[in-house]
């Protein structure tokens, strides 16, 4: 058995899955294990991501554009959380991701080292933390 996270983008917004999915690659590294796209004849909009699945900061995702419209769409109480090796990291991630998104809680040390909660124009949370070396 192996869990992964999966991406769900609404349709009609003006970010998709693949600009996600390549923002994510080209901010943490890693890469794009699969990309499959929508044909013609696919419910959907052609070209839009049926099903991805990509690698960031050694975490596998899968991500898709859905062809239908929800009610919903991704909430703060689920997020990333992600180790940053040093401050300097944890700033550089925490200043890209927030460009065109929200800070929830602005990069800080709220009693167990540095911290920043932020979600980024495409809507997924991520929580961003500096690794204790001890």
């Amino acid at each position: 058995m192996h869990a992964t996270p999966f991406l769900t983008f609404p349709p009609g917004g003006s970010w998709g899955a693949a600009d996600a999915m390549n923002a994510y690659v080209d901010l943490f590294g890693g890469h794009i294990v699969t990309d499959r796209r929508r044909g013609a004849d696919e419910p959907g909009e052609e070209g839009s991501v049926l099903m991805a699945e990509f690698v960031v900061a050694g975490q596998r995702f899968r991500c898709s554009d859905s062809a239908v419209a929800h009610e919903w769409t991704f909430t703060p109480a689920v997020s990333v959380w992600v180790d940053c090796a040093s401050r300097e990291e944890q700033q550089h991630v925490f200043t890209t991701l927030a460009r065109e998104g929200k800070q929830h809680m602005p990069l800080d040390d709220y009693g167990f080292g540095p911290f920043g909660w932020v979600e980024d124009r495409f809507g997924v949370n991520w929580q961003l933390a500096v690794t204790e070396k001890g």
